[in-house]
């Protein structure tokens, strides 16, 4: 009978060297949460939530999907400094659940960082554009569009991801400085947003503060609301899990990724409420349907200087968002290569660079196709529900590992246990709720690939399988 429930032992050997490059400090590994953290989610998905879901009442749904995430990463964090490993969920609910799931949410985070990636690509191209066009260079149409919309490719995106691809392959600590250097850059123009809003507040565009309620329908089905709001603007914090895949390249990863997780996190939260507040009381909530609401909230106020800069710190967000979610998806599947549920062939460590390069070349070329090819503004809403499915299985780990392995060491214990993991999974599988009936076909249509893939390949190839048939023939 196949063992496809087996789980893989927590020790300390998880922490071991594996080849990758322990480099990373406390400050990089917050930064990279910071950089993936800041970036679509404050620069363009407050603007079209504000606009279409919650009104003013966007702020109670940042602190919403806030909550829901703080939850989730104080479980993240005990996980990562007691389990190890760069796998992030995957290894997670290997140790909890047993490798069926693992494989599931391995599954479920290839592809919620592939068309992260992917997606975020197209949107850095579109203001990338708007930068030559702005200086007299525009590109023409059909080099910034897909087949599906009239183009040829949409150049800038794939172009992105494999300059991106270059920088993972020489290292990951020139990734971190440029994505130091990046996320200066983008913190500085939201400081810069924040200082002239402050002096532009008008208290009448709060008036009403909800206009769509907490939560209703729109005549044609669809959700609106401030809870349908916190399950879209709950696509920015979508990253601070990218942290823990860090894990085999922090120098002390049992206290530093816990504290980086939790500090990038609560961080992000609080620019996330300033920012969406700031932004509907300077202009009215209706006119910040736009692909840059911070932007052109600056234009309405006759601010262009400011507007032209806020562009240029979109660029920069964007850019460290793709780096961050790019590196991650690199490490889930050198985890799950490792542990032999994927080809040996993707766990290969480059001697030179410590880093792996045939899964950076791979992924590169196909997310930058599908960036360059592809219109992915449907399939971005299945990076949500990919997501909280992770963050519900991490809440539950946490619980399962506490009963079946108490005496497992941990230099991070999530607080309030079972209280705060409940809440977790409570609130995740909520959001959950609120997405699109057709985003959970998409959703399970995916799994249901991935589990033709596991019976076909990975149930066979597994290492714990493998040693279970070594001990079979002994016997």
């Amino acid at each position: 009978m196949m063992q496809i429930f087996r789980t893989k032992r927590t020790t300390t050997d998880d922490f071991q060297d594996s080849g990758l490059r322990r480099c990373l400090g406390a400050m990089d590994l917050t930064l990279l949460g910071i950089g993936a953290i800041i970036g679509t989610g404050i620069f363009v998905l407050t603007g079209i939530a504000a606009a279409t879901q919650a009104g003013p009442a966007v702020i109670i749904s940042f602190v919403i999907a806030g909550l829901a995430c703080t939850f989730a990463a104080l479980a993240y964090a005990e996980l990562a400094s007691s389990v190890g490993g760069c796998g992030s969920a995957y290894g997670y609910s290997y140790a909890a659940f047993g490798e069926l799931t693992a494989w599931i949410i391995g599954w479920d985070l290839i592809l919620e960082y592939g068309l992260s990636v992917a997606a975020v690509a197209n949107g850095w191209s579109g203001y990338f554009n708007n930068a030559l066009t702005a200086i007299g260079l525009p590109l023409p149409d059909y080099l910034t569009h897909a087949p599906e919309l009239g183009g040829i490719i949409n150049l800038p995106a794939a172009g992105i991801v494999l300059i991106l691809m270059i920088l993972l392959i020489i290292g990951v600590k020139e990734s971190a400085r440029l994505n130091s250097l990046m996320v200066f850059i983008k913190l500085l123009t939201i400081g810069i947003f924040v200082s002239v809003a402050l002096f532009n507040v008008d208290p009448a565009n709060w008036q009403p503060f909800m206009p769509f309620g907490w939560f209703d329908h729109t005549a044609e089905g669809k959700p609106i609301g401030i809870f349908a709001g916190a399950s879209i603007v709950f696509f920015a914090y979508v990253g601070f899990d990218a942290v823990s895949t860090a894990t085999e390249e922090a120098r002390n990863p049992k206290k530093d990724v816990p504290v980086s997780i939790v500090t990038a996190l609560a961080f992000c939260t609080l620019v996330y409420i300033l920012v969406a507040g700031l932004l509907t009381a300077v202009v009215p909530y209706t006119e910040l349907n736009v692909s840059s609401p911070v932007a052109h909230a600056l234009q309405l106020l006759g601010l262009n200087w400011a507007s032209a800069l806020v562009a240029t710190g979109v660029i920069a967000g964007l850019t460290t968002v793709m780096l961050v979610l790019y590196y991650a998806l690199t490490r889930i599947i050198f985890a799950m290569a490792r542990d032999g549920l994927l080809s040996p062939w993707f766990s290969t460590v480059n001697r030179k660079t410590q880093t792996p390069v045939r899964v950076i070349i791979l992924c590169g070329f196909l997310i930058a196709s599908v960036a360059g090819f592809v219109p992915l503004s449907e399939l971005a809403e299945l990076v949500n529900i990919g997501t909280l499915f992770a963050f519900v299985l991490v809440c539950l780990g946490v619980m399962i590992l506490r009963i079946t392995d108490p005496g497992m060491h941990r230099p991070f214990k999530a607080p309030a246990n079972p209280v705060l993991p409940i809440l977790g999974v409570l609130s995740c599988g909520a959001l959950m709720v609120f997405l699109p009936t057709t985003t959970w076909y998409r959703f399970i249509i995916w799994l249901g690939i991935g589990l033709i893939v596991y019976f076909v390949y990975s149930v066979r190839h597994s290492k714990l399988a493998k040693a279970d048939e070594a001990q079979t023939s002994e016997i």
